[in-house]
């Protein structure tokens, strides 16, 4: 995650606007007291108004697909229309449907060569198989990065493929992927599978059997759980390849099938009798990102947007409602106030050049499935025209944790994708701000691994830069003592000043952020 808090400096009440020269002033300075006018309008007293309806027992937690959620999804809309701000889609609805399913735990069976294996054992899946095949084209690592192909004189249309975790090295002992000896994202659990089950979906195969010995267990963890609470995992539905299929496996299983695979990385064809026998039922969940957006005066095509994730836990089994208050009723309720000042500064004239797009996006606690339906699967606007996205996810709190200060914001991937962006956000903060700036967890390998778990990285992903605005975790996250009465307005206040100006000089700027730091 990326975190940013800030100050709104005050300077800017002691500007009279009715003795703005506009004919002569210059530009920058026009820009100054224009966006002060309009970052001011964001108070302490509107942020907390929001607050304690949205985060309020009335909206029982936001859970994704529940009664709840659809009453702050309406909460939003209502709001925008208030504003006389449009929706981002050109059929006027303000809801982007995200077609959502839960994944209930499949039962059944793999037969390898005669031999039966139990679902839940020995390997681990999410989804229904079933058919007979003679054989499985083990690809290495699984990985098609640049030059390096595992696949390279392959054909895996309609077939199994197996593959494991960690990438190739040089014999000098640098990767092969990166040239170096710094590991690519191949070697990042997280993102590896996905990128490996994709790019095997890609290739046209059936199936993939995924070996790693160091996180198995892990999954097996995650697997035993949802087993005992007879739960399933809630993801995107997939319209586009629903037959394919991938599986967990350990090194019992992973040897039966080649039996060389810890010591050989050639990929090749390996015979052997499988049968799987594997039913699943999913259970369908609507659920919708909101949409709207202020068209920019000049450059209209160019497409700035600011996010927040309108979602959150629910209620517990107990009974109890998780409010959300700070995660993240105090993203959605700063993205509605900066909203409201983009629209009273194009109301008096001064509409950003670029368009402001304000998403609030479904299931980030699902697995930031609202952000990855839209920049994936359904983008309202083409990525390619899209500049920066500015992601707000806790912006209310302080983490009890930070020592120091308590005007901090923790900011994460400003300086990721464009120089640009994180020189802008600096030069922002201290023009308006003067809040301490805190990099602490912007590190792509910190532990936390914040970075990966908002919903900025869909965007970051796609060669967006972005920035993540943050103020840690305490001790109510993810707790039903996450109120709005815990709430530090004049901090949220402040944070959300930040947020506009930033997205202020984003939209007004001559040219488009440049990307310098691109990734394949």
């Amino acid at each position: 995650m990326k975190n940013l808090i800030w100050v709104v400096l005050g300077f800017s009440m002691a500007c009279n606007p009715t003795k703005k020269t506009a004919t002569t002033a210059p530009e920058s300075v026009k820009t100054a007291v224009e966006s002060t006018m309009y970052a001011n309008t964001i108070t302490e007293a509107e942020l907390k108004e929001h607050l304690y309806t949205y985060a309020s027992d009335e909206f029982e937690g936001r859970e994704t697909g529940e009664p709840g959620q659809k009453k702050a999804v309406n909460y939003l809309k209502a709001h925008y229309e208030s504003l006389g701000i449009k929706a981002a889609q050109t059929n006027g609805n303000y809801f982007q449907n995200v077609p959502l399913e839960i994944n209930k735990l499949p039962v059944g069976d793999i037969s390898i060569n005669g031999t039966d294996y139990p679902m839940g054992e020995d390997f681990l899946t999410f989804s229904k198989a079933n058919g007979n095949y003679a054989d499985v084209v083990y690809v290495g690592y699984g990985i098609e990065d640049g030059d390096y192909s595992d696949y390279k004189g392959l054909d895996v249309k309609g077939k199994l493929v197996l593959f494991k975790a960690g990438e190739p090295m040089n014999a000098d002992g640098t990767y092969a992927v990166s040239g170096t000896s710094e590991k690519s994202v191949w070697s990042n659990a997280n993102e590896a599978i996905g990128k490996r089950m994709e790019l095997a979906a890609e290739k046209g195969a059936k199936g993939a059997f995924y070996y790693d010995s160091a996180n198995f267990s892990r999954f097996k963890r995650r697997f035993d759980f949802m087993k005992k609470n007879d739960s399933g995992r809630m993801g995107l539905k997939d319209t586009s390849n629903e037959e394919f299929f991938g599986f967990y496996i350990n090194s019992k299983m992973a040897s039966t099938l080649f039996k060389d695979i810890e010591t050989d990385h050639a990929p090749k064809v390996v015979t052997a009798s499988l049968q799987l026998e594997i039913e699943s039922s999913n259970e369908q969940v609507n659920s919708e990102n909101v949409a709207a957006i202020l068209r920019g005066s000049e450059k209209p095509e160019e497409y700035l947007i600011i996010s927040s994730h309108l979602d959150h836990i629910g209620i517990s089994a107990d009974g109890q409602i998780n409010n959300g208050a700070d995660d993240d009723g105090s993203g959605s309720v700063a993205l509605l106030e900066i909203a409201e000042a983009f629209k009273k500064a194009a109301d008096a004239g001064h509409g950003p050049k670029r368009s402001v797009v304000f998403l609030h996006v479904t299931g980030e606690e699902k697995g930031l499935l609202g952000s990855r339906y839209y920049t994936d699967i359904s983008p309202i606007f083409p990525l390619k025209n899209t500049v920066a996205n500015l992601n707000i996810d806790m912006i209310g709190r302080i983490d009890p944790k930070r020592e120091g200060d308590r005007n901090y914001v923790y900011l994460i991937g400003s300086d990721k994708l464009s120089t640009e962006l994180h020189e802008l956000s600096e030069e922002v903060n201290k023009k308006y701000g003067n809040i301490e700036l805190d990099y602490t967890y912007n590190d792509e390998n910190d532990p936390n691994r914040f970075y990966y778990r908002s919903d900025h990285y869909n965007f970051a992903k796609n060669n967006i830069p972005i920035i993540f605005y943050f103020n840690g975790t305490h001790d109510d996250y993810h707790r039903v003592t996450d109120t709005p009465d815990k709430i530090n307005y004049d901090l949220l206040e402040n944070r959300a000043r930040l947020v506009f100006h930033t997205a202020w000089e984003v939209a007004n700027r001559e040219k488009r952020l440049v990307v310098d730091k691109a990734t394949e």
